[in-house]
């Protein structure tokens, strides 16, 4: 058994607009992410099946050529291998859970974010 508290674990500053915190697992992972209003995630895919629960704010994503707006306390799953990419269109910090967990998270082999 593992505990943690977020606010101890250390900030990883991707790019002006974004940070993370991550915590994880052998098969699962949960990453607490800020996205300053305007920030863009490109569209992207990977193997990990992703769930998203909007704290506070709004994204708005597109996947498939469908757009959505997910806003706080709504969830959003996304299969694997499904191409995504999401715009914050207010300042918002969301839960990201994985599963596999996403070994290029982990190794920093996540350009697009950067």
């Amino acid at each position: 058994m593992e505990h943690y508290v977020w606010e101890n674990i250390e900030k990883e500053v991707l790019n002006p607009r974004m940070w993370r915190k991550v915590v994880a697992g052998d098969k699962t992972m949960v990453a607490q992410v800020f996205l300053a209003k305007g920030a863009v995630v490109p569209e992207h895919h990977h193997e990990s099946e992703q769930i998203t629960y909007i704290l506070e704010g709004a994204l708005e994503f597109e996947i498939e050529g469908r757009k959505m707006v997910v806003s706080a306390g709504h969830v959003l799953r996304i299969p694997s291998n499904v191409p995504h990419s999401a715009v914050a269109l207010e300042d918002t910090l969301d839960l990201d859970i994985f599963s596999p967990i996403r070994t290029d998270w982990l190794t920093k082999q996540d350009d697009y974010l950067r």
